[in-house]
């Protein structure tokens, strides 16, 4: 379960240099040109075309589409506060910095006076993997580092050992992780957390406050997962494509978003084997990944919501429809497009 678009550093505190992968774990193809900040710089054709900027945010690629309305400092401004903030949640949640928080504490299984914000999220991350009953699980570090260790840095091409898979999965329990105020520790040591299958979606909704205090109330947010922030100036809709899992470079499917948050889980953001068997998609209650030509979509009203129940919703059995539908009504304005292995499109609200 694991969700960042190019692979995790082992628990073990070693942090290799992070290395690109073909195809990012967002499959979004965002309907709208972007271009480095460079490039606007030098490129911005009139003073109310709208600011397009394009970077990573954990590792996974990241744009802001801004309409400003001819205000160009005020947009530089805001640009610049939104990206101290992208980098002031990286050092929390990121995994391949050693000095982060997260970090830190998989080392050396607690830390204490944390971060608000780090506490807030792992709040939510603990509060789905209760309603998941475990699907989602915060903790499932040891299981992603096995896998990771197994197929990227070994270099096997057939899955770990059985005896292997079941010693990680036992490191893995989310109600092994204790908050006590600002306090967080593991119970056991080995234990890991990656907040990867939420923290993109919740530094969406951080940026896109920091934008709404700049003024910017038009606006399309993605550092990971992309939150429309209400319409497009002229009032219609922001449109955001779906990949086809089958061929992630196209788009199968379209929504149109006014004030909401959309994410996608699927297995084939990264696959660790050629032929997509084993993903970054870990189920912690079976060990096994998820099969990479299949995806789930959730529009929600913040990104952090659709990250995590996107997630937990595509570790889920497809035919345990009755499992969905419950978790899914547990999130007030949630609701889910699944895309299969065929290609098919079904809406689940």
């Amino acid at each position: 379960m694991c969700h960042l678009s190019t692979p995790v550093p082992p628990a073990n505190g070693v942090t290799p240099a992070p290395k690109p992968t073909a195809v990012g774990r967002r499959r979004l193809l965002m309907l709208a040109a972007v271009l480095p900040l460079a490039a606007w710089r030098l490129q911005q054709p009139t003073e109310a075309a709208p600011l397009h900027w394009q970077g990573l945010a954990l590792g996974a690629p990241a744009s802001l589409v801004l309409h400003h309305g001819g205000d160009l400092r005020n947009a530089q401004a805001a640009l610049t506060a939104t990206l101290a903030e992208v980098a002031r949640l990286e050092a929390m949640f990121s995994l391949f910095r050693a000095d982060s928080v997260i970090s830190t504490l998989n080392r050396s299984g607690r830390v204490d006076n944390a971060p608000a914000e780090f506490v807030a999220l792992l709040h939510t991350a603990l509060d789905m993997a209760a309603l998941s009953n475990g699907v989602f699980d915060p903790s499932i570090q040891p299981l992603w580092a096995l896998y990771f260790d197994h197929f990227v840095v070994a270099g096997h091409t057939r899955p770990p050992a059985a005896e292997q898979v079941a010693q990680a999965r036992a490191l893995v329990d989310w109600r092994g992780v204790q908050l006590t105020g600002f306090d967080v520790s593991l119970a056991r040591a080995g234990m890991g957390l990656s907040l990867n299958g939420v923290a993109q979606g919740f530094i969406t909704d951080r940026c896109s406050e920091v934008l709404r205090s700049y003024g910017f109330i038009h606006t399309l947010v993605d550092m990971g997962e992309p939150r429309a922030v209400a319409a497009k100036p002229d009032g219609s809709a922001w449109q955001i494509g779906l990949a086809d899992p089958r061929q992630p470079n196209q788009a199968l499917h379209t929504l149109s978003v006014r004030d909401q948050a959309v994410a996608t889980s699927g297995g084939y953001g990264t696959r660790l084997d050629v032929g997509g068997l084993y993903t970054h998609l870990i189920n912690p209650r079976t060990g096994r990944t998820a099969p990479a030509f299949e995806s789930v979509t959730v529009l929600a009203p913040t990104a952090t919501q659709a990250d995590a129940l996107s997630t937990a919703l595509a570790l889920m059995p497809r035919g345990d429809v009755v499992a969905r539908l419950a978790l899914l009504r547990t999130q007030p304005g949630c609701r889910a497009i699944c895309i299969d292995k065929t290609g098919q499109v079904s809406a689940l609200s």
